[in-house]
């Protein structure tokens, strides 16, 4: 590199204002593309778990309370999730899709990556079952 074109970038940075992005406060629309947060449609589902058995991270756990009713409850864990969307593109029922919109996860503890999705009634047993065998306990 030259002296002179140096030179001229450095006379012109004194001139000009810094091409910095005011991210947190400015935000730019998401590409369509986007691999986001996952995104669960329980009505769709089988309950197969080809979901979860393709899944190279081990993100997606796929809890079965009554296969007959339908009566599932999956279990995501953002934090394990490389987002590269093996899931979505092997279920045969399209149940599962990558939020373009829902991408940004950044937590300051553990707790938000684990994601419950079904209905209220079948996450909160689930819950209990999970807290009940924690502690050594029978489930109410």
């Amino acid at each position: 590199m030259k002296f002179g074109s140096m030179l001229k970038d450095v006379l012109r940075s004194f001139t000009q204002a810094p091409v910095t992005e005011k991210y947190p406060f400015v935000k730019k629309p998401a590409p369509d593309r986007l691999r986001g947060k996952l995104v669960w449609n329980p009505e769709k589902c089988s309950g197969c778990c080809l979901c979860s058995k393709d899944c190279p991270s081990d993100a997606i756990e796929l809890i079965t309370i009554d296969k007959k009713a339908k009566r599932f409850v999956m279990r995501y864990h953002a934090d394990r999730c490389t987002y590269c969307a093996q899931c979505v593109q092997n279920c045969r029922f399209e149940c599962l899709d990558m939020s373009s919109t829902d991408w940004e996860l950044a937590a300051l503890t553990k707790a938000p990556f684990d994601v419950y999705y079904g209905k209220d009634e079948d996450v909160d047993a689930v819950l209990a079952k999970l807290a009940a065998d924690k502690t050594g306990e029978a489930p109410a």
